[in-house]
Parts: structure tokens; sequence; C-alpha cells
């Protein structure tokens, strides 16, 4: 199973995350290290979101652990963040792949 978690800057996300962004590679590459996050980054050129692609048994909750653990949740920097199960159907890790 897959599921993406989503966060929503504020207007200063490249100058606020500074003081924290350590701590959050931290995070992220640990649950890496654990395969459980798969990729992770900001995107768009301003305003920034962010998606984070996690999969496990129960990867809705594994991406909610992580968010409300990562310091950009916990010092303002996300200003709000959503997680959503994905069914991934395509690709060589799809977790229930579909074929024509």
């Amino acid at each position: 199973m897959h599921a993406v978690l989503q966060y929503t800057y504020g207007d200063d996300y490249l100058e606020s995350r500074e003081q924290h962004r350590s701590a959050h590679l931290e995070l992220a590459w640990a649950a890496v290290e654990r395969g459980e996050l798969v990729l992770g980054g900001a995107v768009g050129t301003g305003p920034y979101e962010g998606l984070l692609v996690f999969k496990g048994e129960d990867a809705v909750e594994l991406a909610s652990t992580f968010a409300v653990a990562d310091p950009y949740v916990t010092s303002g920097i996300v200003k709000s963040w959503t997680v959503r199960p994905w069914t991934t159907v395509v690709g060589k890790d799809a977790a229930t792949p579909v074929h024509p």
C-alpha cells in the first residue's frame, strides 16, 4: 500500500525552513532507511507544496506518524497537511499492479 502526504507551506517557506531543515531531513532519511518513505520533496516554483510518498502495510498511518513528528509541522512551517491512500497500479513498485 502507498500513501501520499501533502504539505502546504507558508509564503516564507524558503526562509523559515533553514533552522529546522537538518532535523526534518534526518527524520526523512531515517524513514527511508526503514523502508517507509519512497520519495519526498518540494513541488512547484513558489508557492511550494511538499509531497512525500510512503509505502507499507499501513502507509496512511506511517505518513501520519511522520507528519506529527516532523519539525516542519511542529514549528509551523507547514500550514496544513493531508494524508491520502494511493492505489498504485502501474510501475515496478505498484502495490496492486494491473496489466492490460
